[in-house]
């Protein structure tokens, strides 16, 4: 295998370049499907990059094959190598995603789409010149990352990327590469870091480091290689040393000496407060085993041989770091006096160490199931705090135990900010995050440059621009949850304050006309608005009405207000009968009073609901009718039958469905019907019929929908997402 900080500069300058020898150069030999992969992969490369240079003056083709090489040293599968040889296709040439989607295996398609997501990070600006508001749009930063990444091996092509653009970053100017080492620094090794794929970290903070502090990186690097003879003689000396003793207790291990890191070296001065001289792990030594008894056991052996330097120990064995590190630490005085760090480990856990999760990828596993890695990715899903590496984090999973990716979502303002929102959000919930006044202007939004409705589900990396009016005119509709604009508790209360300070008289009128289209569209008639106002917290009728002018009441309340509201009850029974009689089928939703064992039914003349005033008629024959009290039929048995009325009233029932017409009036468009449909889908309603007709004049459709209810607020919120519809003009109940 090639490790991570090789590169493809001698197969290239061979001139023998071929996927075999590309493979050959790897130590790589895939089997026969997953070569077919390779190959095809290998040509869409070949013919998409040509001869085309990138700004750093390297070929295309050379950085494709080189980020495909990173990701096979980390023993990730054919779908993720093929994707990081494609990951720059699309952006060579226009029309070639149509190329991959038809040659190329759509696992690896949907990664290098993945891929192109997350490039979404150079378009934004230079982060805020305050220490506070650099870490807390670098911390969003990395959470819209990996929640952007639906499969993370999105983030390894990624890595692999950005590890290659920074060593061949010297061609650039000298700004630029300043820009991309404090980027990848910020963002892209803490990454690295959580998902335990050391190589790619040390390495990309090393080449940051030297383009970001160049005199300290040199300083630095001048003392290591300074003492590197004397060094690499002192750790050849107790290699033997140490060798040798575990051979004597009997124990199997490979000992070696650990390489240093030039940036982890001054991270560690800079912490510590200390000389380049007094550092314990200039001088280091790796011990690998094959189990955890033997850590403990070489770790006997080492204590016995040298001097343990005390609280110079941790046992990340017994408690693991966050990013599932295991290993034992220790610090000895070795021979000369000489201070000596020591690693001790298991080659599993080594190999856990050095590829992080990715070890848990192997090149065509057969996908056996693996608990110990979906326990990884679920780790991966939560809501992480992104603290400087060296940060404790003991009481990381207390402080955020309860917030989890999904219930995220992360967008970008027009300046490069990340903002941090509530899963389902919308471009309104955004204009009312960045500002009050934005919100209450809001009249439009562009997210990812093209128009979307202000209902539009927010997703992870879109960029999302609002469209203001010159003044504040939010609409009451915001506040109807059926219609979906509003998903934040912060921007409803926004809303319901700015209509709260509007004139007193406006929202009575307002409130009076909200109620009374919800009356038309719900069908109601003679309704005691007195009593209505009585079930709320607003006794008095005006201050109901200046309630919902204001929004403090929706229309589906006042829909839930209608529903519970029901004609008072005889306190006594007519003397017929003392018995009750129930509804047709035994269920038991209308009581009638004065007659028992009657067959009852609803009128599909008024069609009643739960809720609807009610009253029975006595037919001849076919028991009792039940009418809604506003029938027209009613008022003509008023004058002509009146003896045959009698009282009745709903009965409490839980699963009860009852018939109701909607009427809707639209301009007819294609796909009108299809819309509605899927509202009825969604909202899980049986539709028992469907009357529609267009007019030749107007255009005009007119639709009757027979659906099937439990109550009156299930239709008002029908009939709101029914309305909300592009063309719809009208939607009411119809009352025959």
């Amino acid at each position: 295998m090639v490790s991570v900080t090789d590169d493809l500069s001698d197969l290239f300058a061979s001139g023998e370049l071929s996927l075999d020898a590309w493979l050959d150069a790897a130590e790589v030999t895939p089997d026969a499907e997953d070569y077919a992969l390779l190959a095809g992969a290998w040509d869409i490369l070949q013919s998409a990059c040509g001869t085309q240079r990138r700004p750093t003056g390297d070929l295309y083709l050379e950085h494709a094959l080189s980020v495909a090489t990173i990701l096979l040293s980390l023993k990730l599968d054919v779908h993720t190598v093929v994707a990081g040889m494609l990951h720059d296709v699309p952006q060579l040439a226009g029309g070639r995603w149509k190329t991959l989607r038809e040659r190329c295996d759509p696992d690896a398609v949907a990664l290098v789409e993945g891929v192109e997501r997350m490039d979404v990070v150079k378009e934004l600006r230079d982060q805020p010149e305050s220490t506070a508001g650099r870490d807390a749009q670098t911390e969003a930063l990395r959470k819209m990352l990996l929640a952007m990444a639906q499969d993370i091996r999105v983030v390894f092509v990624k890595l692999a990327e950005r590890l290659h653009d920074l060593r061949t970053l010297k061609a650039l100017p000298e700004a630029r590469q300043r820009t991309i080492a404090r980027e990848t620094i910020e963002i892209y090794a803490p990454l690295a870091n959580r998902l335990g794929i050391w190589h790619v970290k040390w390495e990309m903070e090393d080449l940051c480091f030297r383009y970001l502090q160049p005199e300290t990186y040199k300083s630095v690097a001048r003392l290591l290689q300074e003492k590197r003879r004397d060094r690499e003689r002192y750790i050849r000396q107790v290699i033997d040393q140490l060798t040798a003793a575990l051979q004597r207790a009997g124990i199997e291990a490979e000992v070696y000496g650990r390489p240093k890191h030039i940036y982890s070296i001054w991270k560690k001065m800079q912490r510590k407060g200390l000389d380049f001289h007094q550092l314990f792990d200039i001088r280091a030594l790796r011990v690998m085993v094959h189990d955890v008894a033997a850590c403990y056991a070489t770790l006997g052996v080492v204590h016995s041989l040298w001097k343990h330097i005390p609280r110079e120990f941790d046992d990340y064995i017994a408690t693991p770091k966050e990013n599932n590190y295991q290993s034992l630490h220790t610090a000895v005085v070795g021979p000369e006096g000489k201070t000596l760090e020591v690693q001790i480990r298991t080659y599993e856990m080594h190999e856990q160490a050095e590829l992080g999760v990715a070890a848990h990828w192997r090149y065509k596993e057969g996908g056996s199931h693996d608990a110990r890695f979906e326990q990884k990715i679920a780790w991966l899903r939560q809501l992480l705090e992104w603290g400087r590496e060296e940060s404790g984090a003991e009481d990381f999973i207390d402080r955020f135990k309860a917030e989890i990716f999904e219930d995220r979502v992360y967008v970008i303002s027009p300046r490069g900010d990340v903002i941090d929102l509530p899963r389902g959000a919308t471009p309104l919930d955004f204009a009312y995050h960045i500002h009050s006044d934005i919100g209450h202007r809001c009249r439009g939004a562009k997210v990812n440059g093209r128009i979307v409705p202000l209902t539009y589900e927010l997703r992870n990396g879109d960029q999302v621009e609002i469209l203001t009016s010159k003044t504040n005119n939010p609409s009451r509709d915001w506040l109807n949850p059926s219609r979906g604009y509003l998903r934040t508790s912060r921007a409803r209360s926004r809303v319901r304050a700015w209509f709260k300070q509007q004139d007193h008289d406006k929202n009575v009128a307002a409130g009076r006309q909200e109620l009374d289209r919800e009356l038309h569209r719900l069908g109601l008639r003679d309704v005691n608005l007195e009593n209505l106002a009585q079930k709320t917290r607003f006794p008095r009728l005006e201050d109901f009405l200046a309630a919902i002018g204001r929004g403090d009441i929706t229309p589906g309340q006042i829909a839930g207000l209608l529903g519970d509201l029901v004609l008072p009850r005889r306190e006594e029974p007519l003397p017929v009968s003392s018995r009750s009689s129930q509804a047709a089928g035994g269920s038991g939703d209308v009581t009638i009073y004065g007659v028992g064992n009657l067959l009852t039914r609803m009128a599909g003349c008024c069609r009643p609901a739960p809720g609807d005033p009610i009253i029975g008629f006595i037919t001849q024959g076919h028991g009792v009718t039940i009418h809604r009290r506003d029938c027209r039929n009613v008022r003509q048995f008023m004058e002509t039958d009146e003896h045959r009325l009698v009282e009745v009233s709903w009965r409490a029932q839980g699963d009860q469905k009852y018939p109701v017409d909607i009427q809707v009036d639209a301009y007819d468009r294609q796909g009108l019907l299809r819309d509605i449909t899927a509202i009825l889908t969604n909202e899980k309603l049986n539709v028992l019929g469907v009357n529609t007709s267009t007019g030749r004049d107007d255009h005009r459709a007119r639709m009757t929908l027979t659906v099937e209810i439990s109550d009156v607020a299930q239709m008002s919120r029908l009939m709101d997402r029914i309305a909300a519809l592009r063309n719809v003009v009208d939607v009411r109940r119809r009352v025959h």
